[in-house]
C-alpha cells in the first residue's frame, strides 16, 4: 500500500473547484497529499479548503489565479513556491469547452480554449520543471486530457485541437524531462457528469447515445478519476512516463 501513499507529497492542482478537480483534490487529500488548489474564484477555493479540512488533516493552500494571464504564470508559480516551500506534483486539470460549428468559430473563442487547455498547461509545466531542477530533480506532472486526445466529434474543434495537442505535449515533455526524473502522464476522462456536461446529460438523445456506446452503460462520476490520479501521482508509477490512461467505461473500445 505504500506504493500508493501520498504522505508528505505536495500537489498543485489547477481547476480545483470544477467537477473533476474538486473530486480529484479531495481524493488526493484522503490518500495523504497536501494540496495547493488553484482557480479563479477565491471564495470557491476557500469552500473547497474547508470541505477538505473537515474530512482530512491535510494542509490546503489556496492560490487564486486566472490562467488566461499566460505572461504572469511564471511569477505566480514563484510566489506560490515562496508560500508553499515545495511542489512535488503538478496536476493540470483546468479546462474549458466552447462548442460551435467549425466554420463559425471566431478567433476569440479559439484562443480562449487553446490558452486554458494547452498554453497554460505548458507554461505551468515549464515553471514546475525549473522548480524541480532547483530542488534536485524528480517530480510528476499529470495532465487531464479527454477522449478527444484520440477521437473527435462535431462542434468541438477548438477543444479537440487543444486536447490532441495536450497529449503530444505530454509525450514531448516526458521525453525531454526524463533526464530530470520528471514523469509526465495524462488521464483521458470519457463522458463524465459535471456542470460542464449537464446540458448534454439532460438531452435524452445524447444521453442515450453515451450510454449505448459505453460498455459499462453509464456516465462517469468525478470520483472515478481518483484512482488514476493517485496512481500517477505516487511512486507506484515511477517507471511510467509519456502515457495516457483513458478512464472512459470502455467507450474507446467500441470506436
Amino acid at each position: 500500500m505504500n506504493l500508493f501513499s501520498l504522505s508528505n507529497i505536495q500537489v498543485m492542482i489547477t481547476g480545483a473547484t470544477g467537477g473533476l478537480g474538486n473530486a480529484i483534490s479531495k481524493g488526493l487529500a484522503r490518500h495523504g497529499a497536501n494540496l495547493i488548489v488553484v482557480g479563479r474564484d477565491e471564495s470557491k477555493l476557500n469552500k473547497l479548503k474547508s470541505e477538505i479540512k473537515s474530512q482530512t488533516s491535510k494542509s490546503v493552500l489556496v492560490a487564486p489565479f486566472d490562467l488566461n494571464k499566460i505572461d504572469e504564470i511564471g511569477n505566480f508559480f514563484s510566489e506560490t513556491i515562496k508560500r508553499a516551500g515545495n511542489i512535488d506534483v503538478l496536476i493540470n486539470c483546468a479546462g474549458i469547452n466552447l462548442r460551435g460549428q467549425a466554420e463559425h468559430i471566431n478567433i476569440e473563442d479559439w484562443n480562449k480554449v487553446l490558452t486554458i487547455n494547452l498554453s497554460a498547461c505548458f507554461f505551468l509545466s515549464q515553471a514546475f520543471c525549473k522548480h524541480r531542477i532547483s530542488a534536485g530533480g524528480g517530480g510528476k506532472i499529470v495532465n487531464i486530457g479527454s477522449l478527444m486526445c484520440k477521437v473527435a466529434r462535431p462542434t468541438t474543434t477548438p477543444y479537440a485541437a487543444s486536447k490532441g495537442g495536450l497529449l503530444m505535449l505530454t509525450k514531448s515533455l516526458a521525453c525531454e524531462w526524463a533526464k530530470y526524473n520528471i514523469n509526465v502522464n495524462a488521464i483521458g476522462p470519457g463522458y463524465f457528469l459535471t456542470e460542464m456536461t449537464k446540458k448534454l446529460k439532460d438531452d435524452p438523445q445524447f444521453n442515450n447515445w453515451v450510454i449505448a456506446n459505453t460498455p459499462l452503460e453509464r456516465w462517469g462520476n468525478p470520483e472515478d478519476l481518483i484512482g488514476s490520479a493517485v496512481f500517477l501521482s505516487s511512486s507506484a508509477s515511477d517507471f511510467i512516463t509519456g502515457q495516457i490512461i483513458y478512464v472512459d467505461g470502455g467507450w474507446l473500445s467500441l470506436v
